[in-house]
């Protein structure tokens, strides 16, 4: 009876909206005009493939053109539909807005299964989906510029930059029409793993602030802090590695569609990997307990939750039962509206999608500033910020030498410190700022406004207003 009850993922997106513009005051119209999507297209074409012609339907959805290109992935499922891409695309809009990347919201998919399919296959597939979106130009570097996402990969962002370029043989932008891309196609140091790394700069600025982590009875500090990761794939994997190898969190359950695993001591989480890499799932793994119900694992016993694979894993049906006092959603939209109510009411602390996962479209960003300006970060400067600092280092060791006191810089500190920034570190120190000044913009308003109880209403809230604010810049 319960499940009967529960609103589809656009159905929660249109929710968890309406809940934060009733708290606003936006002109009559621009409500409206912010929350419906602007356009989709459908498109369905042929690829002859095992001696026949096969038909696929894909969907090219944008949400809000207040600022363009607008941006937002392409995703291989069995499950994508009309009504998912407008939902995902809806949550671009604001998530660009939240994390000030200058793009609307965008969101695109194909319904098949990869794993169907070889890569060659696949390759046909890709680029001939690619060709009808890009004629009329729903892939443009200045108009709508997709990035991978479930299903996808720089392999499959390569393969639509090329044809891109193929239509498109004048135009010296053409690679900046998609981001993702592998490093040397036109990628950017860090992209694989920007959306995992997002989600540990979140983790890390919640608890920057004592006040806000005892909000879900927790303290302290990420380090050994018990961690449970539903969905292995890129960010889930990512998010696990850069938790337990840097912050000291213990990873004790990971859950895939083939179960979950189970180690209270904490899980090595690259020999997970590599053994789902090796066998295709988590089933066999000899390290730990497999537990065949893996979504159970969901109710168990935890200090942060991340779910980190598809919408709606948490739901009317199971919200009673998850313990985790501290939910980080890494993935778009994995608790339904009616999950987010309950867990509310029980005084859970959810970071929601619209920021948490936002670091995949910040540094798709970088990558297509990148390769607009046809130049990698930090070549410029990179030397002349080293000769700088030994400068510096030369006339300490002179003053000291001179002055007989006979100190010397610490051992490693002189190496660290004459080290100018790759283009890596600029990335990711660019994804921090990101992070953290998002954050401030949502607590802010989490803090300072007696109407606002949660951060997801926090985050809408910024985003729709900066959103309105541009369109009402435009004249409208």
């Amino acid at each position: 009876m319960a499940q009967a009850k529960e609103p589809s993922f656009r159905q929660s997106v249109d929710l968890m909206f309406n809940r934060a513009v009733a708290l606003m005051d936006l002109p009559p119209g621009l409500e409206e005009k912010i929350r419906v999507c602007n356009a989709t297209y459908i498109v369905r074409f042929g690829v002859r493939l095992r001696g026949r012609i096969q038909t696929f339907v894909g969907y090219r959805s944008v949400h809000s053109e207040h600022m363009e290109p607008v941006k937002g992935g392409i995703r291989y499922a069995m499950g994508v539909n009309q009504d998912e891409v407008e939902a995902l695309a809806a949550l671009m809009t604001y998530k660009c807005a939240l994390v000030e990347a200058p793009f609307g919201g965008s969101k695109g998919g194909l319904c098949l299964d990869p794993r169907q399919y070889d890569e060659h296959e696949l390759e046909l597939i890709t680029r001939r989906f690619a060709y009808e979106l890009a004629k009329r130009a729903l892939i443009h570097p200045s108009q709508n510029v997709p990035a991978p996402d479930m299903g996808t990969s720089e392999r499959e962002m390569a393969w639509i930059a090329d044809q891109y370029s193929r239509m498109n043989t004048t135009d010296i932008n053409a690679r900046a029409c998609v981001t993702g891309k592998p490093l040397h196609g036109g990628g950017i140091a860090g992209r694989v793993e920007a959306t995992g790394r997002g989600v540990q700069y979140a983790l890390r600025e919640y608890f920057r602030h004592p006040e806000d982590v005892a909000r879900s009875g927790l303290s302290g500090t990420l380090d050994g802090k018990r961690v449970i990761v539903q969905g292995f794939g890129n960010v889930g994997y990512h998010a696990a590695k850069f938790l337990s190898e840097e912050d000291g969190a213990k990873i004790i359950a990971i859950i895939e569609r083939d179960g979950a695993l189970v180690d209270e001591e904490g899980l090595d989480v690259e020999a997970v990997r590599n053994w789902v890499s090796t066998h295709g799932g988590v089933s066999g793994y000899p390290n730990a307990t497999h537990v065949p119900e893996g979504d159970k694992l969901l109710e168990h016993e935890c200090d942060i939750l991340i779910p980190a694979a598809v919408e709606g894993v948490i739901n009317l049906g199971n919200a009673a039962r998850v313990k985790a006092p501290l939910i980080i959603e890494a993935a778009n939209g994995p608790l339904t509206a009616g999950a987010d109510e309950i867990l509310r009411e029980k005084g859970t602390v959810i970071i929601p999608d619209m920021y948490a996962n936002a670091g995949g479209v910040t540094v798709s960003y970088f990558e297509w500033v990148k390769n607009l300006s046809h130049i990698r970060f930090g070549r410029m400067q990179r030397r002349q910020e080293e000769a700088r600092h030994q400068l510096l280092v030369d006339e300490l060791e002179r003053l000291s030498a001179d002055s007989g006191i006979g100190w010397s810089l610490s051992p490693g500190f002189k190496q660290k410190y004459l080290r100018g920034a790759d283009e890596l570190e600029l990335v990711r120190s660019g994804l921090d700022d990101t992070m953290r000044a998002a954050y401030q913009a949502m607590r802010e308003v989490w803090h300072g406004r007696d109407d606002v109880e949660d951060l997801r209403v926090a985050a809408y809230l910024v985003s729709i207003d900066r959103v309105a604010k541009s369109y009402q810049a435009k004249g409208l």
